[in-house]
C-alpha cells in the first residue's frame, strides 16, 4: 500500500512537471502585434506571463480587479489595456497570490506569473517586473486568446 502512494505520487509530480495545458491561443498576427509592446496615451498595458515550462500541465486563472481575464499556461501571456489607476491582479491557484499595480497611462507594466510546487495542487507568486525583463520574457511565450 506504501508503495502504491509513493508511485501515485511521483506519477502526479511527473504530469506537473511535463504535462501540456492547454489554453485557447490568440492568432500569430496578434501575438506580434502585443510583442510590438505599444501603448495608448489613455491606457497602460499589462503584460501577466509564465516563461517557464514547469507547471505545464497546470492552467492558472487570472482576475484583475475580480473580473477574469484568462488563463495561462506554460510559455504563455495574458495582455489587458487599463485605465489609470490601482488595480488588483489575482492568481488563481492553491493559494491565491496577488498584487497590486499603480497603472500610469502609457505604460507597460510586465508581471511574472511564478509556479510554486504546492501540497495539493500548483501555487503561484506575482511578481512585478522592470521592463527589460518583461520584454525578452514576454518574447518567448505566446498570446492568449
Amino acid at each position: 500500500m506504501f508503495k502504491r502512494s509513493i508511485t501515485l505520487a511521483l506519477l502526479a509530480g511527473a504530469l506537473f512537471v511535463t504535462g501540456c495545458a492547454s489554453v485557447p491561443m490568440a492568432s500569430p498576427q496578434s501575438d506580434a502585434a502585443a510583442k510590438t509592446f505599444l501603448t495608448s496615451p489613455s491606457k497602460a498595458n499589462v503584460y501577466i506571463y509564465r516563461h517557464e515550462s514547469f507547471g505545464a500541465a497546470i492552467k492558472m486563472p487570472l482576475l484583475i480587479d475580480n473580473v477574469a481575464v484568462g488563463d495561462t499556461a506554460a510559455k504563455t501571456y495574458v495582455l489587458k489595456q487599463l485605465d489609470p489607476g490601482q488595480h488588483v491582479i489575482l492568481s488563481k491557484t492553491e493559494v491565491d497570490a496577488t498584487l497590486v499595480l499603480d497603472a500610469e497611462a502609457g505604460n507597460n507594466y510586465f508581471v511574472w506569473q511564478e509556479v510554486k510546487l504546492g501540497l495539493a495542487a500548483a501555487r503561484s507568486q506575482l511578481h512585478l517586473v522592470d521592463e527589460a525583463t518583461g520584454k525578452a520574457a514576454v518574447m518567448k511565450c505566446r498570446l492568449v486568446q
